[in-house]
């Protein structure tokens, strides 16, 4: 299969999910508290599929343009309701009950976020330090005091578990007013405290654009070591046929320790044809199984190899409390993350080059998938976030804006009147409009323009 194809069936799959789990928020709730429910369609557009069941005959869709749905609620405003189905209708429910009903998309979006990121957890994640691997000579870095093997372990006073959780600390440092203090230890063990200072808020803007924080400031993160763990193992390879299986550890070949993936490697790499034997753990035991090396031809070179695959990196796996504990605190921390980068790109602290459209979501898609489940469930997480946080701003023609317009009726005993709707709705529009044209700016520029 295609990158390409692969990012768009990707995509597909990604908002097909996300949009099902919102709008089932609408129409769970809906159900619940006595609202009719007319129709709920995933896609817009020409339907693809579509029946009717339950005691309402409720309209079940798959439309064709898999961009988004909507679930349809009885509504006077929309077209003559029986009298005997009056007291069903969207307008005629308690405004409370219409609040509910509003926000449970986004709330079915973050629940979905938290699940996610709990079956990561339990499944485990990658543990990575962040460790600094190279500090560019009289950058931001470089003149604060970090130097090349320094680990990060605190900025601004928060502690700092791993590589994403330092860039997401500074930027909100940074975003305030432009200096941030870390807290690093050095490859021989001592701390030390280092600050960064960028005092022009132009170029504090410019670090904001997707992927210019680390090289803007000078640095990057090494990447974790590959541990001795096998992840896969070729069919009738050495090691398949001398019983190896997939999680096993090699602790040592011929007595010599292999802490790394790269010492094995190398160690296999110069051997080929010969016997070894490799100290096996596995499940807390540990044994010895000899493989004879196969020579393989290499650019040239006769190599040696096993036939496996090691685990990339490290991973973590938690119990069920934990892990959602755990799960919560992500999805509470990247909703946090996600409004305060928004009420920055409105005030001009954060450059719009981070509005993502389609086409780098699709991109993001695809990567991800061809790497593996887990990175793709990750961007599930992130991606449904994003979208719960989007439907709760007060625009009209989101679930924030509907939900406004309830809390004023509430507020003044009435509702807003319809010409004040209709030209709330025509600015929604035309604001979404905008977005949608400055997010595919976006991304044709990334993708075919930089």
């Amino acid at each position: 299969m295609t990158p390409a194809l692969t990012s768009v069936l990707a995509f597909i799959v990604a908002i097909s999910v996300l949009v099902a789990v919102h709008e089932f928020g609408h129409f769970w709730v809906a159900r619940k508290l006595g609202f009719k429910v007319l129709r709920f369609s995933i896609g817009f557009g020409r339907p693809l599929w579509k029946r009717s069941a339950g005691p309402d005959a409720t309209e079940y869709v798959i439309a064709a343009i898999p961009l988004g749905g909507y679930v349809k609620l009885l509504d006077e405003r929309e077209g003559p309701v029986p009298p005997e189905e009056l007291a069903r209708s969207f307008t005629r429910r308690p405004v409370w009950q219409r609040l509910l009903v509003l926000a449970a998309g986004p709330t079915f979006n973050f629940l979905f976020a938290i699940a996610a990121y709990w079956v990561l957890f339990m499944w485990g994640v990658p543990q990575t330090q962040p460790v600094i691997d190279h500090v560019v000579a009289d950058s931001y870095a470089a003149r604060a005091g970090l130097r090349d093997g320094d680990t990060v372990l605190e900025v601004g006073g928060e502690r700092t578990a791993d590589p994403k959780a330092v860039i997401f600390a500074l930027l909100g440092d940074l975003l305030d007013d432009g200096t941030t203090r870390l807290k690093a230890k050095s490859a021989d063990g001592r701390e030390r405290e280092v600050t960064f200072e960028v005092a022009s808020a132009a170029e504090r803007h410019r670090l904001t654009e997707p992927g210019a924080l680390l090289t803007g400031l000078g640095f990057d993160f090494s990447s974790p070591p590959v541990p001795p763990i096998v992840q896969k193992l070729a069919r009738d390879g050495p090691a398949a046929n001398a019983g190896l299986k997939r999680g096993d550890r090699i602790v040592a070949v011929d007595g010599h320790a292999t802490p790394s993936g790269a010492d094995l490697v190398d160690y296999i790499r110069v051997r080929p044809g010969e016997r070894v034997l490799l100290s096996v753990s596995r499940k807390a035991e540990e044994r010895t199984v000899p493989v004879t090396i196969r020579g393989e031809q290499d650019g040239g070179q006769t190599i040696g190899r096993i036939g496996i695959e090691l685990r990339r990196v490290e991973l973590e796996s938690l119990g069920p409390l934990a892990a959602l504990g755990r799960a919560s605190t992500e999805t509470w921390e990247m909703s946090a993350l996600t409004v305060t980068m928004l009420w920055n790109m409105i005030m001009g602290r954060v450059s719009v080059k981070n509005i993502s459209g389609p086409i780098n979501i699709a991109a993001f898609a695809g990567e991800t998938a061809r790497v593996g489940a887990r990175p793709f469930l990750a961007f599930l997480a992130i991606v449904s976030i994003s979208l719960g946080v989007l439907n709760l701003l007060p625009i009209p023609i989101l679930d924030g804006g509907q939900m406004l317009y309830q809390a004023i009726e509430l507020a003044k005993g009435s509702p807003l009147s319809e010409r004040a709707q209709i030209l709330g709705q025509q600015f929604g529009i035309a604001l979404l409009l905008l977005l949608m044209s400055l997010a595919f700016y976006n991304d044709i520029s990334s993708r075919f323009l930089d």
